[in-house]
């Protein structure tokens, strides 16, 4: 790697992310910005966000919408891979070029179409619902807390599936189909192939999706942005809008802004840890 290659990914990554650092530990709000001074604070933003009741409910929700959209992916990506690979089934070109529609649609852009879908009077979604006779009323799905994360997730998932079905779709183009046909002739079931050949071959390629899939769901934002904007009150409260909020929101406390996100990226830097201490178990 030579020296104008190492100067521009430093200039890219290392100081963004550097400068972010020494935000972290200095105070950094309007009044320091106007006179160019930012008092080092050492730890103390770090124990602001901590002790912040605010932030650990914003963790809650990132969890669980963490656990929510990537188990969904997975699950999901896994049964269309399959079905899309299926040469004999007709309607799989259809699904191959349907699939990548969502993948096309800024997240942002997305955020607004599923807002309006999600609109409590005029919203598509109630209207259908409506129509089959599952409601009676008009049920207000990013306005109700109780809904408010899943609707946001609902919408997210929509957008992100493609990537996992793409990449479990390629990894199924490699599996050897003798060893299905073999297995056939021995007698064993499609569940029977899918559980002995197909998932373990999937394995590593599935450690990764979780990998990238559980860092990106950590970091969701523009969704929360269009569709609830961290509400109703916290119930869509999550990790990336509480860094957020904190930053551009008066008093603008950038630096324990700062320090939020750098704890996000802990988190999830430990998550990707975790999943390849996994993977190379099952591999080893």
């Amino acid at each position: 790697m030579n020296l104008p290659t190492l100067l521009f990914l430093g200039l890219v990554l290392a100081f963004p992310v550097g400068y972010a650092g020494y935000l972290s530990l200095h105070k950094v709000g309007l009044a320091q910005l106007r006179r160019g001074e930012f008092p080092f604070s050492g730890w103390e933003n770090y124990q602001r966000v901590l002790e912040d009741p605010l932030f650990w409910i914003a963790i809650k929700n990132t969890l669980i919408f963490t656990a929510v959209t990537v188990t969904s992916e997975i699950v999901l990506a896994v049964a269309i891979a399959l079905l899309i690979n299926q040469t004999g089934v007709w309607t799989s070109r259809i699904t191959r070029f349907l699939i990548l529609l969502p993948y096309a649609i800024p997240p942002i852009c997305n955020g607004l179409i599923w807002s309006f879908l999600y609109s409590f009077q005029f919203g598509f979604l109630n209207r259908i619902l409506f129509s089959t006779g599952l409601i009676h009323e008009p049920v207000n799905w990013a306005g109700n807390p109780n809904t408010a994360l899943y609707a946001v997730a609902v919408a997210y998932i929509w957008r992100t599936l493609p990537f996992a079905v793409l990449i479990i779709h390629a990894a199924l183009q490699g599996i050897p189909r003798e060893l299905h046909e073999a297995a056939t002739v021995d007698g064993a079931s499609a569940w029977q192939r899918f559980r002995w050949i197909t998932l373990p071959l999937l394995t590593p390629v599935i450690i990764v999706i979780l990998i990238l899939r559980t860092s990106f769901a950590f970091a969701v934002f523009e969704e929360i942005l269009a569709i609830t904007q961290g509400g109703p009150g916290d119930a869509s409260f999550v990790a990336a809008w509480y860094s957020y909020k904190l930053t551009f929101s008066p008093p603008n406390n950038i630096g324990m802004g700062a320090a939020s996100a750098y704890v996000l990226a802990l988190l999830v830097g430990l998550f990707a840890i975790g999943y390849v201490r996994l993977i190379y178990r099952r591999i080893a």
